[in-house]
């Protein structure tokens, strides 16, 4: 991020994240890729600085940040650290909205404080293996009894779903209702009848658990609804503008650590004499990308600052994210090529960013959902 854009206490929080990064997570992300899973002592160290729901209330163990700044840094030095492994993102940016907006008093004593201490780490699970952007296809059911809802479905590719230990369900409460019969409820792990499939195989984000979810006749209480029922599907939509940012803040900030390194390494090395920088290709292209990365961080940064005024709309946000990530995947590419052979070794930051760059097209709604949704916004 733009340090214009950045205030003091940002300037220090961000060093405080870079920091965590270099001691406690680029050490061991190696491993985690290898195990199919970051060391869930991470979340609570991370918990320790700080980096977890910057925007709860103090009384429940927040900072009461109520500024997206705070949350982009962490996506930013996340992607800068190629610790594509940590789901940070998805607790701070996509499942915390929902808790500050439709917890009750009684759920917010319950589940936030450890949330903000990482002792919880949530999921939210929408995606279904026969349904993916059109929600309106969720199979997934929860009958209302006397004192619960008994949940039955499955979803999958579920970001945190190893780790994870309070999921938010996306289910039908009134199949009869279109667009009105879904709600939201949060299933702890260990309610009878829930379970895990395996930990997926995934091309990239090797070191992030991704998993299939499975509900059999679970119990869930009452009281683990959240919000209204059959208000879910609108509390979805209400928060996507942020969710899809987020994507884009973590396309830019990946886009420009591979450019640096690409830079650093047009420098140092040589072809037929002299750097491979100085030939006109290799300038030309690095020129091309370094345009598109400026152009792609002022509108990122412009976006952040409309969320913060309660200003983002849709449509911008759609923009966004279809933009970025598609700059993202041309300039890692491009950046891969530049390295030559080195570029194909996973030991260059440049190869996994290459493989864990493609999904940031897909998830949050697919780039072809972006655009039908920018195209509606001007009237078609």
């Amino acid at each position: 991020m733009q340090e214009q854009y950045l205030e003091e206490e940002h300037l220090m929080f961000q060093e405080a994240v870079r920091d965590f990064m270099k001691r406690e997570v680029i050490p061991f992300h190696e491993q985690w890729e290898k195990d199919g899973v970051v060391d869930p002592e991470v979340w609570k160290k991370a918990g320790a600085q700080g980096m977890l729901c910057m925007d709860f209330p103090e009384e429940y163990g927040g900072m009461g940040f109520k500024d997206f700044r705070f949350n982009a840094i962490v996506s930013e030095q996340i992607s800068k650290a190629a610790a594509s492994g940590l789901g940070f993102p998805l607790q701070n940016d996509i499942v915390a909205p929902y808790c500050s907006s439709y917890f009750t008093d009684e759920q917010k004593r319950r589940w936030m404080p450890g949330m903000v201490t990482g002792d919880i780490i949530t999921a939210i699970a929408m995606t279904e293996p026969g349904t993916g952007s059109d929600l309106a296809g969720i199979q997934t059911t929860a009958v209302k009894k006397k004192d619960h809802y008994v949940l039955n479905g499955s979803k999958t590719f579920i970001t945190n779903g190893i780790l994870g230990n309070l999921v938010f369900v996306v289910a039908k409460t009134n199949p009869d209702d279109n667009y009105g019969g879904f709600s939201i409820l949060a299933v702890e792990a260990d309610r009878k009848g829930f379970s895990r499939g395996k930990n997926l195989d995934k091309i990239g984000l090797k070191a992030q658990d991704t998993a299939e979810l499975f509900f059999e006749d679970v119990e869930v209480p009452l009281d683990c609804l959240i919000g209204q029922e059959g208000a879910g599907f609108y509390y979805l939509m209400h928060n996507l503008a942020q969710e899809r940012l987020s994507i884009a803040v973590i396309g830019v900030a990946t886009a420009e650590a591979c450019l640096e390194e690409t830079i650093q390494y047009c420098k140092d090395r040589k072809a037929f004499g002299r750097s491979i920088g100085s030939f006109q290709n290799s300038r030309f292209k690095l020129a091309e990308m370094k345009t598109e990365v400026t152009i792609a961080r002022t509108f990122v940064d412009q976006c952040v600052m409309e969320l913060n005024a309660g200003m983002l709309s849709q449509e911008k946000a759609s923009m966004a994210k279809y933009w970025v990530t598609e700059m993202q995947c041309k300039v890692v590419d491009q950046c891969l090529q530049l390295h030559g052979g080195y570029g194909y070794m996973t030991e260059y930051m440049v190869a996994k960013a290459y493989t864990d760059s493609r999904v940031q097209k897909i998830y949050g709604g697919t780039n072809e959902i972006m655009k039908e949704i920018i195209g509606r916004g001007m009237g078609f």
